[in-house]
């Protein structure tokens, strides 16, 4: 997938959230933060990733086509070593990469992305929530072995599912979503946005991104909270508000829920 790289963005006079790293045996994981990219490599090494947002933008993996993408969250991806690739998003999403450094090769010869697997998904947020509390684990070893042999399983390779949510639906419910995130978002309005009864969109989207309507919009929350909090001077408690939370000790619950941390910490540590 187009995240697999090192990120080449746009020049900011603020400073993004950092990319955390940690090596450990023969392995390097590390976290890129959600921001803007534009790049074109050829990776030597064989890279697994993990989408945590939904994304969009341009790329060609192993092809001379530059075609839109659309990156699913919670979407485990692919890259062999060799494979040319050049990605572009405006926008970007978290990500996460893990490389074998010790000369054993990955296998698997073909790119791959937006396979939701939930063990994966497990693991990825489990490494996410280590690395942003800078956490001294023993597990990191066993963590990165387990993410490989997800992502080199024969059926790696995703394919449709009848029912699942488009790429378009995705681009206009993320849009939906950011435009009405200051006040309160009903999963119903979601399935209303696409004429689809609540149920049927439930079991549609927990089938094309491995999680419920509900969840993914906390999430869309805290993505954009922790933008804010990157690219403006906003107090936390202004930051919240706008962000649908119901107050600043609200975001900061969550913020420990799903990320381990908490805004301030995220902010200023």
């Amino acid at each position: 997938m187009a995240l697999m790289s090192p990120r080449h963005c746009p020049s900011s006079s603020r400073l993004p959230e950092p990319v955390r790293r940690i090596e450990t045996g023969p392995w390097t994981i590390e976290l890129l933060p959600g921001s803007a990219y534009a790049t074109r490599y050829v990776p030597t090494q064989a890279a697994i990733g993990f989408a945590f947002d939904s994304q969009r933008g341009l790329h060609a993996i192993g092809s001379d086509r530059v075609l839109p993408f659309t990156a699913v969250p919670n979407g485990l991806a692919f890259v062999p070593a060799g494979c040319d690739v050049l990605s572009e998003s405006p926008q970007g999403g978290e990500y996460l990469r893990v490389i074998r450094t010790d000369g054993i090769a990955l296998v698997g010869d073909r790119a791959f992305n937006n396979r939701i697997d939930p063990q994966a998904t497990k693991l990825a947020l489990r490494m996410r929530n280590a690395l942003l509390q800078a956490s001294v684990v023993d597990d990191w070893e066993s963590w990165a072995l387990a993410l490989a042999e997800r992502a080199q399983r024969h059926d790696a390779v995703p394919m449709p599912h009848t029912g699942a949510i488009t790429g378009g639906r995705m681009r206009l419910l993320d849009e939906f979503i950011d435009a009405s995130l200051g006040g309160p978002l009903s999963v119903k309005a979601m399935a209303q946005l696409f004429g689809l009864s609540e149920g049927y969109f439930m079991r549609a989207f927990k089938t094309t991104t491995g999680k419920s309507p509900h969840a993914y919009l906390i999430d869309r929350r805290l993505a954009k909270a922790r933008a804010l909090m990157r690219d403006s001077p906003a107090s936390l408690s202004d930051i919240a508000l706008t962000c649908g939370f119901n107050s600043q000790a609200h975001m900061t619950t969550v913020f420990r829920q799903r990320l381990g941390v908490s805004p301030a910490q995220l902010r200023w540590g």
